[in-house]
């Protein structure tokens, strides 16, 4: 089957920067396992927002998109899930 790429919105790569340390490990274990399955299981399509899903790690979301075709996945934003929607 093979890996997926990732890619961060550069929004997304400043948010996530931002973060605790064992946020972003915890966070970066996620995205690893991603490469792998891009909609594993718990990921939730997102309602009224075309082609976007997330997943959960703690109190924090990763919000992507899938590019099947290019094999690549789009991080696009990442935060806190009180902020994560606005």
């Amino acid at each position: 089957m093979g890996e997926y790429g990732v890619r961060f919105a550069t929004s997304a790569a400043n948010e996530f920067r931002s973060l605790p340390t064992h946020v972003k490990d915890r966070l970066a274990t996620a995205i690893e396992e991603l490469k792998n399955n891009p909609r594993p299981v718990g990921t939730r399509k997102l309602k009224g927002r075309r082609g976007l899903f997330r997943i959960r790690s703690g109190l924090y979301r990763l919000v992507y998109e899938v590019d099947d075709k290019k094999r690549e996945i789009r991080v696009i934003r990442v935060h806190h899930r009180r902020e994560v929607y606005r």
